[in-house]
């Protein structure tokens, strides 16, 4: 089956004829499975018309009307151009490619083309059009290894599609099919074959009788090949596949299947979704029956541009030729192993510039993983290509990604829209990925020597090590073992994997998974139309917030009352308080019983069972409280409240002042709402420049001092999308959204507290930004009255300086100045003096020197009798240096007086280096012999320890190879 079909059981991987990375077009439906209970019900098809759903990347997706003349009428453009005019013709809606990061939560990557139509063929969302067509663009990894090896073999791929939803069926669809790839692209209709499922009479006399598909090449093959499920129950039906015949000439005697990858490859699949799969896994007719199909971008044009594999057709080759320039080699003249790896090349860079364009950046975890591991897979075979960066460039993945943002404009529009980002991310991780691989290719090195020489290979504990510590994929230890004929224990690699897993969930327990199992009993124990009710947004303060369970935080145990002292969970029915989430903490403040002497302090409030109940951390100060009965006043802090908000509704102006000063590129990466200040992390290649910093800053300032009040609605997510609503990467949100507008300024999707007006905010101060992880950035501030704190606390440090000083306030800058400058000056001379007393005292050395009896080479090895910083020890070392000649090797040592530090510096003159005497050699091998290390260049080395203990033979034992060097 095609890879467009969505994938929903993981039923079997035999078979051939591979597509992106799987086994065989039909068999992306036995990877991905979709997940009834928890599958979004939103898609990018959810737009409230066909014209939303057309413009939800920024442009209405319109086939090329460019007429053949211009351009090869077999080119990959013209290729995705005349299949979806043709759809279009048939009056299905064009609809754009879907991006790489999908909606459903259930799936990694989109796969298929039929992704973003899943609600639809699912039953959980009705149609907007009666049928469309896409050119998806598609990344799959689950086979990498194959890349570059197969013909087809892929990690991104472009899947043409044409679904109907209910409006046509079988008749139509295999017309259609046959007339497109016939007449419409041209492909020689005696080579194609035809499969369909073995009791899908309908399909085969359609083929036969109606098409014309002379019987002999249409196959009629079994479940694993021909027939598509939903999983265990669900939509399902039979599929029909369109095959290309390479090998005509063999005849169609004695074909059995259409598996043979030499002679035949799938390029059209067609799923009839007709039927309905019980538990008992009965099927019944579907009252709407769908069609889902697929034909691969890459292999028609292979099939088309008469090309031995997918690799050297036009939309791929291009990037090819250029990593051969780079690399100085001509492709035809290239072995196979060199051939190889210029493709996955250019097949990876293909992926990580369409997955950077759609916001998925390098990273140690999920896609950002697959992004890091494509970008070092084409580094490390650019490397083992020599391939030259161009210029004053010091990469060159970034010259391979231009030809390939060149060649997507028709794919996707966006991708050239976004090129400095994608320039940025590769640059960055390519320098990054150099360092890591030098370290781990030394490492690496050692241990393929170790296994051929015990010849035991690579144990799994060393690739785990590679991996962990150095970042090394498996598939690129097992690429180098092999080439060196080392084998691999990949089974070991996996069960130090298994160990390191077991410890972070081992690392991630903690008393709080017995509370969370039982507030999920509190919830599961709770009426249907009891539950915590959140009133925040409107009241700080409820009169009647009844105590519907008490918990003991530590056991998890249901308790029936707590006492003064005490310090337990409290779920309430309906509460002001406000639950931390969305990176704003929870509120504070007190829980009292009218008429009763109790007081409860509220220390942190968390949602649990799914939300559908609120837990407070509370201690109770004063009297007790009863499960079931107490009915509490419960009042907010009004102060810590409206911080958390002045601070909340900033981190919106703050988001939306870094994409209109650094890119819309700019992304939220996480975030922290506290009462005393706020964090925003996002992600950047770069950090802001500090004029920047400056602009940012004055930005939000100024749209706070345009005192704009805010707009909050709830809305389906749909809607919001329309809208134009920002969304947190990765976040998961229902069908109904809250979303907090500040007009012409911010629009999020977020259910924390803000302020009614800007102007609440008062003022907002940056207090740093850093970078905390690779790509990403931090910026840390204030905003409301943490801003008077900051102010104040500024003040307080002024008024300081300026008594000790006895300046003037606007005076600090320039003594400040002035004291540095000073401060310097001592240190230089302090350092001088240091020297000179060092030179003094080794002066005496001078005499210890030997001369070698037959080279005529003096050698002087000294300990200083007290302790001599490492500065002032190189001074002497010189000074003696010069004293004795070039003909001459110094090293001196000084020991501190507790024995933990040892500094060791060693010159030799141009004539002693000429006669084989190493500085960096014999001054490395002394530190090592005391604990420690360092080295340098032949004429002069220096280098510390940490155990002197051992100064003295270190010592002698320098002379003694300096000697024997002389020899």
């Amino acid at each position: 089956m095609l890879s467009n079909r969505c994938v929903i059981g993981f039923l079997n991987t035999g078979g051939k004829g591979v597509h992106g990375n799987l086994t065989s077009l039909r068999d992306v439906r036995r990877v991905f499975v979709w997940n009834n209970n928890n599958s979004s019900s939103s898609s990018s098809s959810s737009s409230s018309s066909c014209e939303t759903m057309r413009r939800s990347q920024g442009v209405v997706v319109r086939a090329s009307s460019s007429s053949s003349s211009d351009e090869n009428t077999n080119s990959g453009r013209a290729i995705r151009t005349k299949f979806l005019n043709f759809y279009e013709k048939k009056n299905h809606a064009i609809l754009p490619s879907s991006s790489l990061v999908p909606e459903d939560p259930t799936v990694l990557l989109t796969i298929a083309g039929m992704l973003q139509f899943k609600p639809i063929f699912m039953g959980q969302k009705e149609r907007e059009v009666k049928s469309a067509t896409t050119s998806q663009k598609c990344v799959r990894t689950n086979d990498i290894e194959n890349v570059g090896v197969t013909a087809r073999h892929h990690t991104f791929f472009e899947m043409l599609g044409n679904f109907s939803f209910g409006d046509y069926f079988k008749k139509e669809a295999c017309a259609w099919a046959w007339e497109l790839s016939v007449k419409e692209l041209g492909i020689d209709k005696e080579r194609i074959w035809v499969s369909v499922f073995e009791t899908d009479e309908e399909a085969f006399a359609i083929w036969r009788d109606e098409v014309g598909v002379p019987e002999a090449r249409i196959l009629r093959m079994g479940a694993e090949d021909n027939f598509w499920a939903a999983g265990p129950t669900g939509p399902c039906g039979p599929c029909s596949e369109l095959y290309y015949d390479f090998k005509p000439e063999l005849g169609v005697e004695g074909v059995k299947d259409l598996n043979d990858d030499s002679r035949f490859v799938e390029f059209y699949n067609l799923v009839f979704m007709e039927l309905s799969r019980d538990a008992d896994g009965k099927t019944t007719p579907l009252k709407n029956k769908n069609i889902d199909t697929g034909m691969g971008l890459e292999r028609v044009a292979q099939i088309l541009q008469k090309k031995p594999n997918n690799y050297e057709t036009d939309l791929m080759m291009p990037i090819i030729e250029k990593a051969c320039a780079m690399a100085e080699l001509k492709y035809d003249e290239c072995d196979e192993k060199q051939k190889r790896m210029l493709k996955v090349a250019a097949d990876h860079i293909r992926a990580v510039t369409y997955l950077i364009s759609d916001g998925v950046f390098p990273s140690n975890v999920g896609r950002g993983y697959i992004v890091r591991r494509l970008i070092r897979r084409v580094v490390r075979s650019g490397k083992l290509l020599g391939m030259k960066e161009e210029g004053d460039s010091k990469t060159f993945t970034s010259a391979i990604a231009k030809v390939a943002i060149e060649l997507s404009t028709e794919c996707d529009p966006n991708v050239m829209k976004r090129s400095e980002k994608i320039y940025a991310e590769l640059e960055r991780e390519e320098l990054g990925f150099k360092k890591t691989l030098a370290n781990g290719e030394n490492l690496l090195a050692d241990i393929i020597a170790r296994a051929k020489k015990d010849k035991n290979g690579v144990t799994g504990a060393e690739a785990f090590l590679l991996y962990d510590t150095y970042g090394f994929p498996l598939d690129i230890t097992t690429d180098v073992a092999e080439d060196n004929n080392v084998e691999v224990d990949v089974e070991g690699f996996e069960t130090e994997m298994e160990k390191a897993r077991n410890l972070a969930r081992a690392a991630a327990k903690t008393v709080d998974v017995t509370t969370g199992d039982a507030l999920a009993r509190v919830a599961d124990d709770l009426n249907n139309d009891e539950h915590s009710a959140f009133i925040g947004y409107d009241s700080l303060f409820s009169r009647e917030s009844k105590v519907l369970a008490i918990v003991n935080p530590k056991t998890g145990e249901m308790l029936e009352r707590a006492r003064e002292g005490d310090e337990v969970d409290v779920v309430l029915s309906q509460t002001p308080f406000y639950a931390e989430s969305g990176g704003q903490i929870a509120d504070v403040g007190v829980m009292v019983i009218e008429d009763s002497n109790t007081e409860v302090h509220v220390l942190d409030v968390q949602k649990a069972a799914g939300g559908r109940i609120i837990s407070h951390r509370v201690r109770v100060e004063s009297g007790e409280i009863v499960a079931k009965t107490s009915v509490l006043e419960t009042k907010v802090d009004k102060d810590s409240r409206r911080r958390a908000k002045a601070n909340h509704t900033a981190t919106h102006l703050l988001q939306s002042a870094l994409k209109q000063v650094m890119g819309d590129d700019v992304s939220q990466a996480g975030s922290l709402v506290s009462f005393d200040r706020l964090r925003f992390d996002f992600n950047s290649s770069r950090g802001p420049k500090p004029n920047e910093l400056d602009e940012i800053e004055a930005l939000v300032n100024e749209w706070i001092f345009d005192s704009t009040n805010l707009e909050v609605a709830e809305m389906p997510i749909a809607d919001a999308k329309a809208k134009g609503a920002t969304m947190m990467f990765g976040e998961k949100y229902g069908d109904v959204v809250r979303v907090v507008d500040v007009p012409n300024v911010s629009m999020e999707l977020c259910g924390g507290t803000h302020v009614s007006n800007t102007s609440e905010i008062c003022g907002f101060k940056i207090l740093s930004e850093s970078g905390i992880a690779s790509g990403i950035r931090r910026i840390e501030a204030v905003a409301g009255p943490a801003v008077i704190d900051l102010v104040n606390s500024n003040a307080q440090v002024v008024n300081t300086l300026t008594k000790s000083l006895k300046i003037k306030p606007e005076e600090i800058p320039d003594r400040v100045k002035s004291m540095q400058k000073d401060l310097l000056e001592q240190q230089k001379l302090a350092e001088k003096l240091r020297g000179e007393l060092a030179v003094a005292k080794a002066s005496s050395l001078k005499s210890l020197a030997e001369s070698h009896p037959s080279a005529q080479t003096q050698v002087l090895v000294a300990k200083m009798d007290e302790f001599v910083a490492p500065d002032a020890l190189k001074v002497a070392c010189e000074s003696l240096l010069k004293s004795l000649g070039p003909d001459a090797l110094v090293l001196l040592a000084s020991a501190s007086d507790d024995n933990t530090k040892v500094a060791i510096v060693c010159a030799a003159g141009d004539d002693a280096v000429k006669k084989g005497l190493n500085a960096g050699k014999i001054c490395g091998a002394t530190a090592k012999a005391c604990g420690g290390g360092g080295g340098g260049k032949p004429n002069f080395a220096q280098a510390g320890g940490r155990d002197a203990s051992n100064l003295a033979e270190a010592l002698a034992a320098a002379k003694a190879n300096a000697f024997e060097t002389l020899n």
